[in-house]
Order: C-alpha cells, then structure tokens, then sequence
C-alpha cells in the first residue's frame, strides 16, 4: 500500500464522513455493507481508516458471512486465540453479555490482542441487539498521546520495549461459555512506540489489557511508567464515545487507536459478532 498522510477534514466521492470529535472517530452514511465493494470504496475506506482511526455505520443488517466478506476487502482474516465464534466461522469471534454473564468482552482499555507476535491490523465489530441505556465504547486516538507528551518523555521511551502477555487475560476467560483452555496463549515483545505502517507517525503502544512491564527496567520502575502511561492515554480529549443502536458497526484501527467497553447495563443483554484482519509485527520509530 501507498503510504498516505492522515487528512480529516478530506472529503470522499463514495460516502460521507461526520467527524464525531477533532482528534478520533467519524460516521460513515451512503454505503450499504450488504452488497460488494468496489476496489475504489474499498480504498477511500481505508483512507478514512487512517484519517479518523475509528469508523461507524449505523443500519447495517449484515449476516456473518457479509460481515466476514466485508472484513476480507481489507486483509485475510485472523482467528482469536480465546474467545467462542459462529459455529462453522472460526473467524467469526461472538461477543456477548446478558444477566448470567461475570464479565463483558472489551471491559479496560486495550488493543486487540496485542500479545500475538503480529497483532491484527483492525477489528469489525457488528452489534446486533443493545440494552436500552449504556454499553458504550470509548476510542482513543494513540497518535494524539503520544504527540501530547514532553520532549523528554518521548526521548525516554524511545527504543523501549514492552512485553505483551495473553496468559494473565485468556486463561480461564471463557470457560463459563464451555470453551476450553489452551495449552499455552501468545506473549510478545513489542516496541513501547511504534511507527505506523500506513501513515509513517508515531504511536504509543502499551495497553492495561495485555501490558505487563517494560523490557530492561526494574520491576518498580517499569510499573510507575507504565502506570504513567496507562493514566495520559486514557484523558478524555483524546476520546471520542460512541452510542451503540442496533445494527450499528465499528470499525478500529488497533495500531493507532485503543478502545474501552463500558458494562454499566447489567442485567441487560448486549449481543454482536466481530471479524479481525491480521496485521503486521509492529516497528518503532
């Protein structure tokens, strides 16, 4: 791919796109995501991806292999080490919270399974039935972090590596759904700033899901940092916060943007279905 400079205000010929705030997140209108993509929308798509990190459609009744077609244009397709899927679509992850469940998908904030040595580029999450007050997410635009801290600060994290780990978050995570642990799940070093393969900027890339220390730094020192980090990048003007409806579709960018699903609707049952195109082993600046 061509790499291109990230211009929000650009506009398209194949849709609209509203900004949701100046820094993160923009509605998508005139598409219909039930029907085949040209190569051309598929290629604005991916423009407005790296220009606003986060994109949302609203009335999108798609069925999973739609879901899983739409997902294609953009990359293959990765399979979650953990979570339940679709019977017969392995890449169809479920995400899913009702008044039996003890914890809801996406709760604090991550990226996408950060701890594969490749992390997925991005993540389609279509929402199928809400509850009638809460279940928001919230995006955060990790370019914006990054550019918002010290000379000095960005000089100390540079060449900084952090250690991704899945044990601490998969293990035992489904199995009141009945899945099964796997014998191990992935850990991964990855640099603390990491350079954008589309856009060539910086972005900070350490999450409180998946984070557990920082390579070469004693344990205290490492925790205080991280801690640090954890605290700058979730301040609200980095954020935008999006209002689920049913039928509703996010679209996030997991190398530039990080994301918090918000469970303040027990008992209340919120049901959807998620594809992830596989990315890159990411690279520092």
């Amino acid at each position: 791919m061509i790499r291109h400079a990230a211009d929000p205000g650009r506009p398209f010929e194949h849709f609209r796109a509203s900004r949701l705030t100046p820094l993160i997140g923009a509605e998508i209108s005139g598409l219909d995501l039930r029907k085949p993509l040209a190569a051309p929308v598929v290629e604005e798509l991916r423009l407005a991806l790296a220009d606003h990190l986060v994109l949302f459609f609203r009335d999108q009744a798609i069925s999973p292999e739609q879901h899983v077609a739409f997902g294609r244009n953009f990359g293959e397709l990765h399979r979650h080490p953990a979570a339940p899927h679709v019977e017969g679509r392995p890449e169809v992850m479920i995400i899913a919270a009702d008044e039996t469940s003890e914890r809801a998908n996406g709760e604090g904030w991550h990226t996408d399974v950060s701890c594969d040595p490749e992390p997925p580029m991005g993540s389609i999450l279509h929402i199928k039935a809400c509850p009638p007050e809460g279940g928001d997410t919230l995006f955060a635009n990790m370019y914006a972090a990054y550019d918002a801290l010290s000379d000095r600060m960005k000089a100390h994290l540079d060449g900084l590596e952090a250690v991704h780990d899945g044990e601490h978050v998969y293990r035992g995570l489904y199995a009141n759904l009945g899945v099964a642990d796997k014998p191990s799940y992935p850990r991964a070093r990855h640099p603390v700033v990491r350079t954008h393969p589309w856009t060539g900027r910086k972005c900070l890339y350490v999450n409180q899901g998946f984070t557990t220390h920082l390579v070469g730094l004693p344990r205290e020192e490492s925790a205080a940092l991280l801690g640090y980090l954890f605290r700058h990048m979730a301040h609200p003007l980095f954020q935008c916060r999006f209002r689920w409806t049913p039928d509703a579709i996010a679209f996030w960018d997991n190398r530039s943007a990080q994301h918090h699903a918000i469970w303040d609707y027990w008992p209340h049952r919120r049901f959807g279905r998620r594809v992830t195109i596989k990315g890159e082993r990411p690279v520092g600046g």
